[in-house]
């Protein structure tokens, strides 16, 4: 069987670094926040190319406070997109606000620039454009447009750790960049883990004082605050991980890269060869007949899986939004056709090999069967 992701490969490689660290911590007797989560913070500012890193209990945690230190509230909108993980508009809920959704691009599967001006409106407070499979979303474009109207932009970075256009990484593009490291991602904690970076000093002050319940100074609660720390196990296994995440990149492009040589036939392969605006998270392709293709590939002993299957406006959770089939086209397409292939830093050349023989054996019986 190859797995979707085995990340028991990559804690065969880091087993004892990272059990040292964690044994150090828990030794140590700081097991929220402490000196291995401020480590770690300064540490990923450092990797990001931002002035601050704030550490946080999750992804979800730093879009909700990312938008609070915004002051983004109740009677505001937020624009983003409907092709992406549940957490991102759940944040903007949180928030009290109001999300307004655009529709990506049909090459890069990311915001389209050219829809977000239509959607602004005088209630438009922040605008969050997600670099989905870990390609970075057209940054220039949205700024721009963002700039023009005096808008907040919010990264959501969790699947883009590392990738980087010109010089500058994600979460270094907007006023705040968020970033999940939940144990799947490019950069994974043994466990929930989240953080925020931002240039601005004013802002990461304000998101330490909210991630741990509102306070400044021991006690001293100054404003309603949450409980989003980030344990120092944590923070100690991020430490060992960080300095290993280039390498990880590099290893998921040259999987990506043998799978964009190999696939042929009635398959949409991402825009690519993947380059250094892509971070190699998810490696989707297109093809009709997913599902059943889906499903010849796991008897095969391929394991797949699919990111995502219904964008969020078509969620049940979010119908209030008002949105209906037909919407948001390219997303819904994508989430149709859409399907994962196996990807993780310690993929097996020939297991991968293995991989494209049986997607390009199997992709043209599902495109008739679905005729």
């Amino acid at each position: 069987m190859i797995p979707f992701l085995d990340l028991s490969a990559q804690y065969r490689t880091l087993g004892p670094e990272l059990e040292a660290a964690v044994v150090a911590t828990l030794r140590s007797g700081s097991y929220v926040l402490g000196e291995a989560v401020e480590r770690f913070e300064a540490r990923f500012a450092a990797f990001c190319g931002t002035d601050h890193a704030v550490a946080v209990s999750s992804g979800t945690a730093a879009l909700h406070l990312a938008l609070l230190a915004g002051d983004v509230g109740p009677g505001d909108e937020v624009i983003t997109v409907p092709m992406t993980f549940v957490a991102t508009v759940a944040a903007i809920v949180y928030a009290g606000a109001t999300p307004v959704f655009v529709d990506i691009d049909p090459e890069t599967w990311t915001m389209d620039p050219d829809r977000l001006e239509a959607a602004i409106t005088p209630r438009t407070r922040a605008v969050m454009p997600v670099h989905l499979h870990g390609r970075l979303a057209d940054m220039a474009a949205i700024r721009a447009v963002a700039d023009r109207h005096g808008l907040l932009v919010i990264e959501d970075a969790a699947q883009a750790h590392g990738a980087e256009r010109g010089g500058v990484r994600a979460g270094a593009f907007g006023d705040m960049g968020c970033f999940s490291f939940y144990p799947g991602k490019n950069l994974g904690a043994c466990g929930e883990g989240g953080a925020i970076t931002t240039d601005r000093a004013d802002l990461a002050d304000l998101l330490r004082s909210l991630r741990d319940w509102g306070q400044e100074g021991r006690y001293n609660h100054v404003r309603h605050g949450f409980n989003y720390r980030m344990e120092g196990v944590q923070g100690a296994a991020l430490g060992v991980k960080l300095g290993r995440v280039d390498a990880w990149n590099d290893a998921r492009r040259r999987i990506a890269d043998l799978y964009h040589a190999g696939l042929a036939g009635e398959i949409e392969r991402p825009a690519g060869p993947l380059g250094p605006d892509h971070a190699a998270h998810v490696y989707a392709i297109r093809l009709r007949g997913r599902d059943a293709a889906r499903e010849r590939l796991a008897a095969a002993g391929i394991a797949t899986g699919i990111h995502y299957p219904r964008p969020v406006h078509l969620q049940p959770a979010y119908a209030g939004l008002g949105h209906g089939r037909g919407a948001f086209p390219i997303s819904e397409a994508l989430a149709d056709e859409t399907l994962s292939l196996p990807l993780y830093p310690e993929l097996p050349p020939d297991a991968a090999a293995e991989v494209v023989a049986a997607v390009n054996l199997l992709a043209p019986r599902a495109a008739i069967a679905a005729e």
